[in-house]
């Protein structure tokens, strides 16, 4: 664990806007993020910048066997450790390309539409062009019933968000460093 702690913050030190924060994120806000997922419900899961893998393991745990769960990762060195850390497990796609790239891998495993999108991706720190190709390729493939939830470190862009989604719900946690805001957003009220 302390190995990719340390990984963690020699790819913040490199790359701070692409990683978002300085160390992973805290077992409060892993809770927060992944306490609306119905996992009974859900066959088809994404999560986008799953870094050293702390909420991956939460899905991981809590999904059926037979739900799909997609990893998009842009950081080879991250995407590197959670393919070693997870070789075998079924059901599981690490894919190292930017999410905004996700419809070509729907296609090609015959994935229909996501149920639920888990992301800790610095949407708010990135150029606008890339955050709002990634948030329209997520909302072209959900579901009036899936949702879009993600950690930022700032709500000053709240706005980015409601052009996609009609109900956005936010949490703060204060246990976590830096400390987050939880969205849980969907396309319908």
């Amino acid at each position: 664990m302390q190995s990719q702690m340390l990984l963690f913050l020699s790819q913040y030190i490199k790359n701070p806007n692409s990683i978002g924060a300085i160390l992973p994120s805290s077992k409060y806000v892993v809770e927060k993020m992944i306490e609306k997922i119905d996992f009974d419900k859900a066959k088809y899961l994404a999560e986008y910048g799953p870094g050293t893998g702390v909420i991956t393991e939460k899905l991981i745990k809590a999904r059926k066997k037979d739900t799909l769960l997609m990893l998009f990762e842009n950081n080879k060195k991250f995407c590197d450790l959670l393919k070693k850390k997870y070789r075998g497990e079924p059901n599981l796609l690490v894919i190292n390309q930017s999410p905004k790239c996700m419809e070509e891998y729907l296609i090609k495993h015959n994935i229909p539409w996501l149920d639920y999108v888990i992301s800790s991706i610095p949407l708010t720190n990135m150029p606008i062009q890339e955050a709002t190709s990634i948030l329209y390729v997520t909302k072209k493939h959900f579901l009036p019933t899936s949702s879009f939830i993600t950690c930022q470190y700032s709500t000053t862009k709240k706005g980015l968000f409601s052009t996609y989604f009609k109900k956005i719900e936010i949490t703060s946690e204060i246990k976590n460093i830096p400390p987050a805001y939880i969205l849980h957003c969907s396309i319908s009220r």
